[in-house]
């Protein structure tokens, strides 16, 4: 079996393969590069040493069974025999799940997670999209400081269970995105720098140094994460990536590394033969994010919508900290611009930020569906002290109307794990580091975080208590029960609407139509022959919504149709979605 590692600073390198010990090569071609054969089969064990330094796991390593620390071990991808067959579903019209493996069930496994999938098949899900899987040290974390960005983390189940569930979602129907972390690795296990300039002090990040994509040495970083992420895709037939705080990736080149990433993804989905997407979690606001390359865009796919969000959290919460303080304001006003122009924030001045803050979104070249609108996330949840989710503060009425307007938005909408049922479990942060002084920090910094927003520090859950994780966990019990089973019922209902009914899936921006009320907390809008209105108060509201005959769809509680005089009467807490006639 052929080797090869690149390490450009090093005056000699070893392989250390099972038993066997034997130096490698320059590469005579590529420069940096080292290479030389060894026996080896599925599961050998391997490293590297550099000069007289102790071996080190691979840095294209697709597997660790000892954890980032220990030795690579060599993974034959053609030992899975692919069950389904597969021939994609793109992004359009899709409907996205956020899963995190380690808590979607107790087990925590990848095995246990995909034992649950039909479950979300029948929700009407469309892509499930997992939250990192690279390895990191300990068993449980969120999965945001892995390293070893080719190999699953094997607490999980490592690759193979990786392909197992993606052949059990595609065989249910389903497309599987991976979420990957390219502008920084964890602090501990990340052995990279060892190799090779990973890393520059050109640009900082709040991870520290960052990712090298721009100063000297950084073809080949780029190219080691172009090649990981086509790995993902090809090796485990994932149906997309989503890209972490695509902002934090500091790159001057004149060709940004998301171009090219996006370049390689597409003309790897032409060679596979079916779609394939990437969805940026971006600060900036900016659509030359998903503004197509021919039109001087990086061309990629979708990014998620936090203005959407932000507007929506205010107007059911009231709160005004932080980042909702630009929203808070006015937040039906807020909601009714991002559902007709995608963002809030297009140039105007942002209160948090103290400046100006993005830019118009052209909706006449943007499709709705290049926007993912949501109620909440693994960082609109987790992020907060206590973890704690919408359902525990308010009513089963204000998250079905959170629900209505996520499921017929214009966006590409998606879910947080157990949402869907208004779980009672909090999602908070975890983690499960090896290294005690890091663990000791990580502790000691969370609580500093949100003792400057006056919580106590007993009231912060401990990152690295075991039952911090186990709160975590979703209860698989509830969906039996009430309030739970009715708001399931709900989501499931709104998103069969949304898989029936053409206009909930138009891709013009351009066609919502909003009307609201900001005193009496009411919003409505159209999407082609779709009404939907949610009343966020506690009165009942009347909801001018014009002459035309319409007939209920969907309502939370029963409700009559608008009469002659086009005026719905529609209960607190309480939403309805009609068609008109």
């Amino acid at each position: 079996m052929q080797f090869e590692v690149w390490a450009p600073q090093a005056g000699r390198v070893r392989l250390r393969c099972d038993d066997d010990t034997r130096a490698l090569e320059r590469d005579p071609e590529r420069p940096g590069w080292w290479r030389g054969e060894a026996q080896a089969a599925d599961g050998s064990r391997y490293g590297f040493a550099l000069d007289d330094g102790p071996f080190l796991p691979d840095p294209r390593s697709r597997r660790q069974p000892d954890g980032p620390d220990g030795l690579s071990a060599v993974v034959d991808q053609g030992r899975h025999v692919w069950r389904a067959r597969w021939a994609g579903r793109p992004l359009p019209g899709a409907v996205l799940y956020e899963l995190h493996v380690g808590t979607y069930t107790p087990e925590g496994t990848l095995d246990a997670a995909a034992d649950r999938l039909g479950h979300l098949a029948e929700l009407g899900v469309t892509h499930v999209e997992l939250m990192p899987l690279c390895p990191f040290p300990g068993r449980h974390g969120w999965g945001y400081e892995g390293v070893s960005l080719w190999a699953v983390h094997e607490p999980y189940g490592g690759p193979a269970a990786l392909k197992r569930f993606v052949d059990r979602a595609h065989e249910l129907g389903m497309g599987v995105v991976l979420d990957v972390v390219h502008n920084h690795l964890g602090p501990s296990g990340n052995h990279l720098p060892a190799f090779g300039p990973y890393f520059t002090d050109t640009h900082h990040t709040p991870w520290g140094s960052a990712v090298n994509l721009d100063a000297p040495g950084s073809d080949e970083v780029r190219a080691y994460l172009l090649g990981s992420a086509l790995a993902w895709l090809r090796d485990y037939r994932l149906d997309g990536l989503r890209l972490d705080a695509v902002h934090a990736l500091a790159d001057t080149r004149a060709c940004h590394f998301l171009e090219e990433l996006s370049t390689a993804v597409d003309a790897l989905a032409a060679e596979v033969g079916r779609p394939l997407f990437l969805i940026a979690e971006s600060d900036l606001n900016d659509p030359r994010l998903v503004t197509s390359r021919a039109e001087g865009g990086y061309g990629l796919h979708a990014q998620w919508n936090d203005d959407f969000h932000h507007s929506l959290h205010t107007a059911l919460t009231g709160e005004a900290q932080g980042y909702y303080a630009d929203f808070a304001e006015a937040p039906f006003a807020a909601l009714a611009k991002t559902l007709t122009g995608g963002f809030f924030h297009d140039g105007t001045h942002s209160s948090f930020r103290g400046r100006g803050h993005g830019r118009p979104l052209d909706r006449s070249r943007v499709a709705a569906h290049r926007l993912v609108g949501y109620t909440q996330t693994h960082d609109q949840i987790g992020n907060r002290a206590q973890g704690d989710r919408l359902s525990a503060s308010l009513s089963p009425g204000l998250l079905a109307c959170a629900a209505a307007l996520a499921l017929t938005a214009p966006f590409t909408p998606m879910l947080f794990m157990g949402e869907e049922w208004a779980a009672g479990t909090p999602w908070q942060f975890f983690t499960d580091h090896t290294d005690p002084e890091l663990a000791d920090a990580v502790r000691r910094g969370r609580r500093r975080e949100f003792a400057a927003h006056g919580w106590a520090e007993e009231d912060v859950p401990d990152p690295q208590d075991p039952a911090t994780r186990d709160r975590s966990c979703l209860d698989w019990s509830e969906p039996e029960l009430e309030p739970h089973a009715r708001v399931l019922a709900w989501y499931r209902q709104l998103l069969a609407l949304r898989h029936e009914h053409p206009d909930l899936t138009d891709p013009d921006l351009a066609d919502t139509k909003v009307a609201f009320d900001e005193e009496r907390r009411w919003l409505a809008f159209r999407r082609g022959d779709v009404r939907v209105a949610v009343n966020l108060a506690k009165e009942p509201a009347a909801i001018p919504l014009g002459p035309r005959r319409a007939r209920v769809l969907a309502a939370w509680e029963p409700v009559l149709a608008p009469g002659t005089d086009g005026v719905l009467h529609l209960p607190g807490g309480s939403c309805v979605v009609l068609l008109q006639e």
